[in-house]
């Protein structure tokens, strides 16, 4: 088995006095998917975004123990957070593309950290971009539109494009078909199953159904606490952990 790229040890993470997330161990493997599944408001969420410390930017947020990138850990004061969003990084729940060209949107990470400056660099790099997140087809005679008037799942395919123009190693994707009807999250669940390929991905869903599909390892929150984590197709029909089995069942949750 190759080296895990996340190593996360003991992790707790506090939102001030309230204890979100209780001694949380994983490994998640490269270019794999990884799935969170569990309860509205059980820590999914929390620990997504520990991985690329977007929950620094909450007041009184803490968090202890350790959470190692390619061995290195990402809480480090002598890392950089913006260079750790560029190695991982994040597409949200609701599609948020900025109000302005779609080749502005892909182009704007590669600008503003200085990956590509002239036009036929940007150019050949939103190309990539679009492509890999299956939009180029669809965009490549209207690039100068507003992003704002693509469809909803197009809107969510260009934020993929967007996070994929800075080459990350890693994308975090938070219940990203949330918001979509059934044929853009399918068109969505495809894109995983390629970018896995060449991408680790970490994916939160309410959709049970969806994590059997597009996951290779699954883990299931509880409370704050991570109550189980295996192979997805252990995890869908020999659950070890009862929570797990009443949970996936309807039983429970």
């Amino acid at each position: 088995m190759a080296e895990p790229i996340f190593e996360i040890s003991n992790l707790d993470f506090y939102y001030g006095q309230m204890h979100a997330l209780k001694k949380i161990n994983m490994h998640i493997q490269p270019r794999q998917v990884t799935a969170l599944i569990g309860p509205s408001g059980c820590g999914k969420s929390t620990f997504l975004r520990c991985l690329n410390r977007m929950n620094d930017r909450i007041p009184g947020a803490h968090v202890e123990g350790s959470i190692l990138l390619g061995g290195k850990d990402i809480y480090s004061l002598s890392l950089d957070p913006i260079q750790l969003r560029q190695r991982v990084g994040m597409v949200f729940q609701k599609p948020n593309p900025f109000p302005q060209s779609i080749f502005d949107n892909v182009a704007f990470g590669p600008r503003t950290l200085g990956i590509a400056s002239n036009r036929p660099d940007l150019e050949v790099i939103v190309e990539r971009s679009l492509r890999q997140a299956a939009l180029w087809e669809i965009v490549k005679d209207h690039q100068h539109r507003n992003a704002l008037d693509l469809s909803l799942g197009e809107q969510q395919r260009l934020c993929l494009a967007r996070v994929l123009a800075v080459e990350p190693e890693v994308i975090l994707m938070d219940e990203p078909a949330s918001a979509l009807d059934p044929i853009a999250t399918l068109h969505l669940e495809e894109l995983i199953a390629q970018l896995k390929e060449q991408y680790t991905i970490v994916i939160v869903t309410h959709n049970m159904q969806q994590a059997a599909r597009v996951s290779d390892n699954t883990g299931l929150f509880w409370l704050g606490e991570l109550i189980e984590f295996s192979p997805t197709r252990v995890m869908f029909t020999r659950p070890q952990n009862k929570i797990s089995e009443e949970y996936l069942t309807g039983k429970m949750g």
